[in-house]
Formats: C-alpha cells, structure tokens, sequence
C-alpha cells in the first residue's frame, strides 16, 4: 500500500497493466526459505518498501512470482494524520513481519471503508471496504509456522497484500466513483469523518 518510488540501487516497483500482478502466485516449497536467495529476497523487500515509503509489500510488485509478503506500520508514516483519523481506522504502529505461503480468514463479518493506495498504481486512491478482523497463518522467514490475528489498518494491510499475491489490485475492488488522485483525496477528504465521506459515495 501507500505510494512513492523506490530508490535507483533497488528494484522499481511494477505498475499496473504488467502481467506478473494479474496471475497467482506460486507457493514457495519450504525447503527454499533458508536460502541465500530467498533471504536475499526478503531483505530486498523490506528494503524497497521502507525506501518507497510504504506498509506492505507482496513479492510479485518487484517481479518475482512467489507467495511472499512483508509488512510495516511506523509513526513516521502516521505522522499527518489526527488522533481522530488513527483512532477511526485504527492504524497501530506495526513491527515488520514477512509472511510466506499466507492463507487469510476473515474473523467476524464486521467490514470496513477506508482511502487505499497501492505502490503498483502509484498516485491514486479510492475507498475499499475490507474485513475489520482477520487471521493470517503461513512461514516466517525462519520457515516457522506463524498465525498473525490483527485488526484495523494492520487487517487492511494484510488483505491488501495477499490479494496481490492471488492477482488482485485494490482497484477490483473499490467503489468506482471514489477513484482520484492522493492529492485530490487528501485535500477533499483530509480530516473528515468517514461516514460523511461515504455518504458522498454511496452504493
């Protein structure tokens, strides 16, 4: 999610229309996760999302078609927004986690609406509704099992970033109209409540 470019001494990120984003990603065997390779992937990773800046990170967005994800909130990132919008979408500072081979459930039918961007459709936003709560279980990348049950923006994040790895863009699943640029969103909507924006847009 978020949007920005990375640095020129790390892989860009690919953008929408490239066929690698729009096809599933093939499961990483077990036996790969320890090596060189891969742990050179992961780092890569983590590293193109820090320096783009953004909270997650699938792997097929720098062109490698494998089922792994990292993700990050920090309070640099959460800096523009008032206590009154963290506290309405629930954003909480999150450690980096990376996840391989994830498989999410979501907890509850509680959703959603909130402004998502993307790193591969880089300048625009639209609301999306999403799971308030979900559970994610898959491999760290030690190969251990791990299961991540989260809420809020860090549920958002973690959706967003697995539908990446299924062939999904925000933009399949977004209310159409409210599609526009960051800048146009920002100074429209920067500090209002969400249900009055939704009330602009409605089903």
């Amino acid at each position: 999610m978020s949007s920005a470019a990375p640095s020129a001494s790390l892989p860009a990120i690919v953008q929408a229309g490239d066929p690698v984003l729009r096809a599933r990603a093939a499961e990483l065997a077990p036996e790969r996760i320890a090596s060189p390779e891969i742990q050179e992937l992961i780092d890569t990773m983590i590293a193109t999302m820090r320096a783009a800046p953004g909270v997650g990170l699938a792997a097929p967005q720098i062109g490698v078609p494998l089922r792994v994800l990292v993700l990050e909130d920090r309070p640099d990132l959460m800096a523009k927004l008032t206590p009154a919008e963290l506290q309405e979408r629930e954003r909480v500072e999150l450690p980096v986690h990376v996840v391989i081979n994830p498989v999410l459930r979501p907890l509850g039918d509680d959703t959603r609406t909130f402004f998502e961007g993307c790193l591969s459709v880089q300048g625009y936003t639209a609301l999306v509704e999403r799971h308030a709560e979900v559970e994610v279980t898959g491999l760290d990348r030690r190969g251990q099992p791990q299961t991540l049950r989260v809420r809020g923006w860090p549920a958002r994040i973690l959706q967003h970033e697995v539908d990446h790895l299924d062939g999904t863009l925000y933009v399949d699943r977004m209310r159409s109209r409210s599609f526009s640029t960051g800048d146009q969103a920002r100074a429209r909507f920067g500090g209002r409540p969400i249900a009055e924006i939704l009330a602009e847009f409605p089903r």
